[in-house]
């Protein structure tokens, strides 16, 4: 069990490790172009690519997109408890409570532990994720229209694709498939290497805070998540990619919202490095409980 476990965590370690190595070396690493690179063409090639051909049927993806949404709705309302405890306002506290990083950390965590059938399952968590964060995150960040931010948004069009493919039973052309899964490959080992660099950039200054809220987070998300999915009906491999999911550390995104709307960056910060920390400890817990 042990080195299974090991094998699931190890790629995420060495593509974390290397990003974080890069940027202690003093090497530079275009943040700001890999995002967009990895938001605007990865992830929706890595959309298609994984739910177009999976074994997926239509009332489990809907449900367990249903599950997801309900569980951040939930996080979302737990917000107001948690900054009563931390003594922290709120509107600090909600994007971190709702949005884990299902992406590039989650994600390699659920391919390597649950293999291609459960990865269609931890995508569609991480893009029902990745759609409230980007509309309703990005419009409480900042002020805009969630719509426009809805129709810029180019995963939107990747799920509608797939779940087109998905519903019809339709293939891809196979030149079609091959170009898109060649592309959808670079997405995932870019994440982490991303998390890596982006954890090396991250000035910690309150490390007990980050500690508390992820000791309170984590039990919450779990709890939320397996209550909620066992509601739905979801399968029991859906159930489990569900809790694993939701409770991802909280993602980097949260700390480039905070920067831009300025509502205390550095302590979001304090969250993304201590939850990301404390992952690497509860996940083989996590993990050996799941699997």
């Amino acid at each position: 069990m042990v080195a299974d476990l090991f094998a699931v965590m190890a790629p995420v370690l060495a593509g974390a490790g290397l990003g974080f190595t890069w940027i202690r070396l003093g090497q530079p690493y275009p943040v700001d172009f890999v995002t967009r690179l990895v938001f605007n063409i990865g992830t929706p090639a890595l959309v298609i690519a994984s739910l177009s051909g999976a074994e997926i049927d239509a009332g489990s993806f809907g449900r367990t997109m249903l599950a997801t949404a309900l569980v951040m709705i939930s996080m979302g309302i737990a917000t107001f408890a948690m900054a009563r405890l931390l003594r922290r306002d709120w509107r600090v506290l909600l994007a971190p409570m709702m949005y884990p990083n299902t992406g590039n950390m989650g994600l390699p965590v659920v391919l390597y532990a649950f293999g291609s059938a459960g990865f269609a399952f931890g995508i569609t968590v991480m893009v029902t994720v990745s759609l409230f964060q980007f509309t309703i995150g990005a419009v409480i960040a900042s002020s805009g229209n969630p719509l426009r931010t809805l129709v810029r948004t180019p995963t939107v069009y990747a799920i509608l694709i797939a779940l087109a493919l998905l519903l019809s039973d339709t293939e891809l052309p196979r030149w079609l498939a091959n170009s898109v899964d060649l592309i959808s490959g670079f997405t995932v080992p870019l994440m982490l290497i991303t998390l890596g660099v982006s954890l090396a950039s991250i000035q910690v200054k309150n490390l007990r805070s980050g500690i508390s809220f992820s000791l309170l987070r984590i039990p919450v998300a779990a709890l939320l998540a397996w209550g909620i999915g066992t509601l739905l009906g979801l399968p029991p491999l859906a159930l489990s990619i569900l809790v694993m999911q939701m409770s991802m550390p909280v993602a980097v995104f949260n700390y480039l919202f905070a920067q831009r709307a300025k509502r205390e960056p550095e302590y979001v910060a304090s969250l993304v490095f201590c939850s990301t920390l404390l992952a690497l400890l509860y996940l083989p817990i996590l993990l050996a409980i799941l699997m």
